[in-house]
């Protein structure tokens, strides 16, 4: 895929490279979503030399995974995910059919699952939620290196 730009104002947001991903919804769509995900990290590092940690590309699966799950859980139908590149970081967003706008649940460690939401804010720079006329798109904000 060729990179694309998109000028958003500061040299550091401008957008290196973007790729889109329809994923059917099944059971074996969240491990394509990761797959997708280490491919896309893996490029930018050899046609950008940008610097992707290993926490980056471990964090970034994490996110699409919860994401992915969450979408495939409470959506019908298939999902769409988009990858972002910007010198210092990436973007997830996930698109689904549901147009219900999640909320992270408090914090309690006796609960069983539903910590999905709770998992992508603690480890995101930025975690944005817009509904949409048909569905909602989530996206999750990560630096790309560990360096402050």
């Amino acid at each position: 895929m060729a990179p694309q730009s998109d000028h958003r104002g500061r040299p550091e947001d401008t957008f290196l490279m973007e790729a889109g991903y329809a994923l059917s919804g099944d059971h074996g769509c969240i491990a394509q979503a990761r797959h997708h995900a280490v491919d896309f990290l893996g490029t930018v590092r050899s046609e950008h030399g940008l610097d992707v940690s290993s926490r980056a590309v471990d964090l970034t699966q994490l996110i699409v995974s919860e994401l992915v799950t969450n979408a495939r859980k409470y959506a019908p139908g298939p999902v769409l995910m988009e990858l972002r590149i910007t010198r210092a970081a990436v973007e997830v967003m996930v698109w689904d059919s549901d147009p219900t706008v999640p909320t992270p649940r408090a914090t309690d460690p006796h609960r069983v699952g539903q910590h999905g939401l709770e998992i992508v804010e603690a480890v995101t720079q930025a975690l944005d939620i817009t509904r949409h006329a048909v569905g909602k798109r989530i996206t999750a904000r990560l630096a790309l290196s560990d360096r402050r």
